[in-house]
């Protein structure tokens, strides 16, 4: 009986945590952007559109950007060493305001390899409490890939 009886009680009170904590609508992955880029296949001189959902990381992870960094970057496992980021843009974020990021940028006319795997990296700063209450400000970041066609 005791046993069944703390099974319940057990049970039950996982129940309530469960109900009482708020579940993220969004995926963990998402916390610092969705990134999208329109078109995926370019080459240099052309436009692309860079939108960047900020919801998810704003309203269930509380990650505020201070400056959003956008490159156009190889794969470390695919780069031959000579192939560094190509910054796009770096954009100050204001809080309050809409919870997406969307600009039109031209593809630079850097040197690029034929068939390397090229990606727009988003570099999320954003934020923190240090240990003496000082703010410090860390990174994440998302990738959407690109074709450039050379």
């Amino acid at each position: 009986m005791k046993f069944t009886l703390s099974a319940a009680i057990l049970s039950l009170a996982g129940l309530v945590a469960s109900t009482s904590v708020p579940r993220q609508s969004c995926p963990q992955a998402s916390r610092f952007g969705l990134l999208s880029v329109s078109p995926t296949t370019v080459k240099p001189g052309d436009n692309i559109t860079v939108t960047v959902d900020l919801n998810c990381g704003i309203t269930n992870f509380g990650i505020v950007p201070k400056h959003l960094d956008y490159t156009i970057e190889v794969p470390a496992a695919s780069n031959n060493g000579h192939e560094p980021p190509i910054v796009l843009a770096r954009r100050d974020f204001v809080a309050g305001g809409a919870n997406t990021d969307v600009f039109t940028v031209k593809v630079p006319f850097a040197f690029y390899f034929a068939g390397a795997p090229y990606e727009v990296a988003l570099r999320n700063t954003y934020p923190i409490q240090g240990t003496d209450g000082s703010e410090v400000l860390i990174q994440g970041g998302v990738l959407a890939g690109l074709t450039i066609n050379v």
